[in-house]
């Protein structure tokens, strides 16, 4: 499909792929910066570029298992680039219903000679229009005989993830999780502290007036979901300072640090960027309280300074620091220390699909060896009778309860109730204990953990 401008916008998807098979980028960054650099294109064009790259991300084992049925070489066997055209194809034929299976055939084997594979437009055109026939005809795998199998296909996740997520939480939650991850997800926006309740109502009219569609979050009072993802920064308000981008999963975990902050205290965000729970923080601590804000590079806290500039923020300082080399002048100096590690990020497969192929049971112990020598230097730095929040964006157990009971047995720390920072839908017995874990397609939030400890003495 070529644009009103020439721009072929399945070539463009095409390129995405591609790179993102080298691993190098996650499809999220790759895919905004093709939108960034033809954003003139009109926005059907965007919307049809952005739902091909993150669905056939989103659905690629799926996809996979549908290919192999219609040819004798499976899909991990093709050349990238026939590999993807051929995704790219069954995709719109599966789950596209706007697009006719003839153009996904058709344009599949115009790219394919275009980047001169014509000795295999054939094969491409031939294993295409077979989908395309026997679509309604699909064969899965039997749900009874092969349940691992069965998950594995139908919500396109590995099968190692549902092996461990099976043995985590059951087979009822597991395929809720599944589910969850696979659904529509919305942009939540946090209104400003500073706003009085006419402002609020402003803007919230003024999103309306735009398509944005503010519905608000249940959780939270100043949360609100916008049904218009695309231009965020474009909003009325934005720019200003009125509202920040950030999901309620954040917000929670900045509640409960904030729940064991005084007005005066000093709050230090360890692994901070891009700076969503410092900047929340700061702006409740509302000038009185101080919040520091490290990072391990200076792209990320030029990240921090971006959003803490836009909203305004005076109290709010930003360092470069890696969390993994002791600070000893910062020893027993933080009232509450929020240490939002480096996880897994299965909790957010929603948003970033990629990460469900770049991760490994290897990597698992990797982050979570990380996230012990973070914690170590992280218990440091808090004041006797102080807070320590631990929160991750995975749901992992291994990188959550068990690294909590792992710090809680190694230092002078004991967990301490979440219930002030929690609305009542989230508060149970394991909150009360200092524990929560959220999960996708269960809660209304991305899959987050948290946990808050107080320190002894």
């Amino acid at each position: 499909m070529k644009t009103e401008s020439g721009i072929n916008t399945r070539a463009l998807v095409l390129d995405i792929l591609l790179e993102m098979e080298k691993g190098q980028e996650y499809g999220s960054l790759l895919l905004k910066n093709v939108l960034d650099k033809y954003d003139y294109l009109e926005s059907r064009d965007k919307a049809f570029i952005k739902r091909l790259t993150e669905g056939m991300t989103e659905r690629r084992i799926q996809l996979d298992y549908v290919l192999g049925r219609f040819s004798k070489t499976p899909p991990a066997k093709c050349k990238p680039l026939i590999r993807n055209l051929l995704r790219m194809g069954a995709y719109q034929i599966l789950f596209m219903d706007n697009v006719p299976d003839s153009a996904a055939c058709n344009e599949a084997v115009k790219l394919a000679e275009k980047r001169h594979f014509q000795q295999l437009k054939g094969f491409v055109n031939g294993v295409l229009r077979s989908l395309s026939r026997e679509k309604e005809k699909l064969v899965w795998p039997d749900k009874e005989k092969e349940p691992v199998l069965w998950l594995s296909v139908m919500y396109s996740m590995p099968e190692w993830i549902v092996r461990m997520w099976l043995a985590d939480y059951g087979p009822e939650t597991t395929e809720k999780i599944l589910a969850g991850l696979l659904e529509p997800r919305p942009v939540t926006i946090r209104l400003a502290e500073r706003l009085t309740e006419e402002e609020r109502k402003e803007l919230l009219a003024r999103l309306e007036e735009c398509g944005a569609s503010p519905a608000a979050h249940p959780y939270l009072p100043y949360a609100y979901m916008l049904q218009k993802s695309d231009g965020v920064a474009s909003l009325p308000g934005f720019a200003q300072g009125m509202f920040a981008v950030q999901d309620v999963s954040s917000m929670l975990v900045a509640e409960c640090a904030l729940d064991a902050a005084q007005k005066t205290d000093f709050l230090l965000d360890i692994c901070a960027a891009p700076g969503g729970k410092a900047v929340h923080a700061a702006e409740r601590l509302a000038g009185r309280g101080r919040v520091e804000a490290r990072d391990i590079s200076e792209s990320k806290t030029g990240l921090i300074l971006e959003n803490a500039r836009r909203m305004g923020l005076s109290n709010l300082e930003i360092k470069v620091r890696d969390a993994t080399v002791p600070d000893e002048k910062m020893k027993g100096a933080a009232d509450v220390v929020l240490a939002d590690l480096p996880c897994s990020g299965l909790g957010v497969i929603g948003r970033k699909a990629d990460i469900k192929y770049r991760v490994t049971p290897e990597s698992l112990q990797e982050v979570a060896a990380l996230q012990r020598r973070i914690l170590t230097n992280a218990a440091e730095y808090v004041k006797p009778g102080g807070t320590l929040v631990y929160s991750t964006c995975t749901i992992n157990k291994e990188e959550n309860e068990r690294q909590a009971a792992w710090f809680a047995d190694n230092f002078p720390f004991s967990l301490r109730s979440l219930d002030g920072g929690l609305p009542e839908a989230l508060k149970d017995k394991e909150s009360k204990a200092g524990m929560c874990q959220l999960l996708p397609g269960i809660h209304k939030t991305d899959g987050f953990f948290i946990a808050a400890f107080v320190r002894e003495g």
